[in-house]
């Protein structure tokens, strides 16, 4: 078999191993954290110890997280207009997103589609602030959502000035933190962001886990699961106690990256990509991005047969967001920032993480000579052809 390379750490990271030996001593417990029995009490302290690590990675007050299933979830549960503010309960009456944001947040969560607005982005991907600031001022309370980092092209809004904006005008900021963890600052105080969604698998952490955060007095008056108790009566259902568990302890250690060898590394592969193909672009290259994300597309190459060739050859990468039931398509992030479609349809995502070595680099590279020499004189031969 082919020595593999894993480059895909945007759509998932691989399960730590603090998380495992978390997640193993939780399933040898009994009791259901809602039991004040000992073997309750026992399996909810693992819960508020998860609570608490998670709390910790964003600076956030430990009361204030609400664990989920994911952090689509999170995003469903914070998309609502009775987010309430200091126990008062006039709804929110609009919801803005921003062009480039996660499906799960473009659907506008349980907002009327009419309540719904899109928000632009400039070539780059980063928010048009003149256009948030004029859609404001027709809302008296309104719900923005942004994302902290996108998923395809690594680029990083201005959160902090978004959020200043958003207050200013009365309104409450919900940040999509998922890439944010680990790779640049997530605090939600500094960033200003009122509510936040966390995703556990994404940290190395399990899947099925994710959490929203609030800052201050705000809540949730309308959960998107209704009947028990739990999480403080805004998320009801008995809580994965392994899956938060392994949530817990991977947001422990998420801080522990190396951020700039991170960045090297990237930067050693968009050098590498240029060497290659020097008609490649990469896409939010003039703006600040993630360390460790590069989407790039070579003319004439189509993403769908070059990550099946990448794959052939060893190495995992993507087309994009992994939440499109496994087809390579169009993406909306790089209409919305208006990429040609023909170009858009050649995009590849590259992300790296804490495991990521130089050899892998070499590897990566390796392959997209091969890749790109391959596909490209396919293409020309049928150019000719036609």
């Amino acid at each position: 078999m082919v020595e593999r390379a894993y480059f895909d750490w945007n759509a998932g990271a691989p399960l730590r191993d603090d998380a495992r030996t978390a997640m193993a001593e939780a399933l040898g417990l009994i009791g259901n954290p809602s039991s004040i029995h000992y073997e309750g009490r026992a399996a909810r302290r693992l819960v508020e110890r998860a609570r608490e690590l998670v709390a910790r990675l964003v600076g956030a007050e430990p009361r204030n997280v609400i664990f989920a299933s994911g952090a689509t979830e999170a995003n469903m549960l914070a998309l609502t207009p009775a987010v309430e503010v200091g126990g008062k309960k006039a709804l929110r009456d609009k919801l803005f997103v921003s062009a480039v944001e996660h499906p799960s947040v473009r659907r506008g969560g349980r907002f009327a589609a009419e309540d719904l607005q899109e928000l632009p982005v400039d070539k780059d991907g980063t928010l048009d602030l003149s256009a948030l600031g004029q859609a404001l001022s027709g809302s008296a309370r309104a719900l923005v959502s942004v994302m902290l980092a996108n998923n395809e092209t690594g680029v990083i809004q201005p959160i902090a000035e978004i959020a200043e904006i958003v207050h200013a005008a009365n309104g409450l900021l919900h940040v999509d933190a998922v890439q944010g963890p680990g790779r640049i600052d997530c605090n939600i105080e500094n960033l200003g962001a009122d509510l936040m969604s966390l995703s556990s698998h994404k940290i190395g952490g399990p899947q099925g886990a994710g959490a929203l955060i609030h800052r201050g007095d705000i809540r949730i008056a309308d959960p998107l699961l209704k009947g028990g108790g739990q999480e403080r009566g805004q998320r009801a259902g008995t809580e994965n106690v392994a899956a938060l568990s392994g949530f817990g302890a991977a947001a422990a250690i998420a801080g522990r990256v190396e951020v700039t060898r991170l960045a090297k590394l990237r930067d050693r592969i968009e050098a590498g990509i240029k060497a290659i193909a020097p008609q490649a672009v990469i896409f939010g290259e003039n703006v600040v991005r993630l360390p460790n994300t590069t989407l790039f597309a070579v003319p004439g190459m189509k993403a769908e047969t070059a990550i099946i060739a990448f794959d052939l050859n060893g190495i995992a990468v993507s087309s994009g967001s992994a939440c499109s039931s496994g087809k390579v398509q169009p993406s909306h992030v790089l209409a919305a920032m208006g990429v040609e479609p023909a170009l858009a349809q050649g995009a590849v995502r590259v992300s790296l993480g804490w495991s990521t070595t130089e050899r892998d680099v070499e590897k990566l590279l390796d392959a997209l000579t091969n890749v790109s020499s391959s596909l490209l004189k396919r293409h020309t031969i049928s150019g000719l052809a036609a």
